[in-house]
């Protein structure tokens, strides 16, 4: 059978990259990162439940405690504030310095003692934060790297199936996969109700609302 290495976060986004892994019929080899981010353990739990859902063959969960050596993001600093203002043009202050880059170049390793064919990876370039590694041309150029520097019969594809789709479509998606959406945690800020107001709650808000279907998660904001 096919082997796919499924980065998750624990997010929606991911989830739903990897239930359409699981419906094109590849082995699930569910990959998740610690890194000091500061809802760590709720989308730890998530990723847990996910993975079970996904019936996944292998699991690593793997730390990676340097992050917050290197900081310089919202999502591990506690002295930088989360924006809660609506989403703006430019790299929020919420980007966390080369971490797909760092967790792609994981995952291949992963793929290469594995023996998988391919890495999903939940990134969505049109309708998001406004990464720059979440961008198609960086994703092709980390392809070619991993493929450069492995072992010549190692052959690994990245696929970033949500890429070029909005919120809408992707919850859409995930609803006709049956994705558990009730497992999945977005918020950047809290654990046990979602803000509502961070970047990433709003952008999963807005696909819930064009999707025409109820978020399953709480948020604070609506209490």
């Amino acid at each position: 059978m096919k082997k796919a290495v499924v980065i998750l976060s624990g997010g929606m986004d991911s989830t739903v990259a990897g239930f359409i892994a699981k419906n094109e019929g590849y082995e699930i080899i569910a990959l998740h990162f610690n890194y000091s981010q500061r809802t760590q353990k709720k989308e730890e739990k998530a990723f847990f439940e996910i993975a079970k859902s996904l019936k996944a063959e292998e699991i690593y969960n793997i730390d990676l405690p340097f992050f917050s050596q290197i900081g310089a993001t919202a999502l591990i600093d506690t002295s930088l504030e989360v924006p809660t203002d609506g989403i703006k043009p430019g790299v929020p202050i919420t980007y966390v310095p080369f971490r797909n880059g760092i967790f792609l170049s994981i995952a291949a390793a992963i793929a290469e003692k594995e023996n998988a064919q391919s890495i999903f990876l939940g990134v969505v370039e049109e309708d998001s934060s406004g990464y720059p590694d979440c961008r198609e041309s960086f994703i092709k150029a980390m392809e070619k790297a991993i493929n450069l520097g492995t072992k010549p019969q190692t052959k690994i594809t990245i696929k970033t199936p949500l890429i070029h789709l909005k919120k809408g479509e992707i919850v859409k998606l995930g609803a006709k996969l049956n994705v558990p959406f009730e497992k999945t945690w977005s918020c950047y800020k809290d654990s046990t109700l979602a803000c509502g107001v961070c970047d990433s709650c709003r952008l999963r808000l807005k696909g819930f609302k064009e999707a025409g279907i109820v978020d399953p998660i709480p948020y604070s904001r609506f209490l």
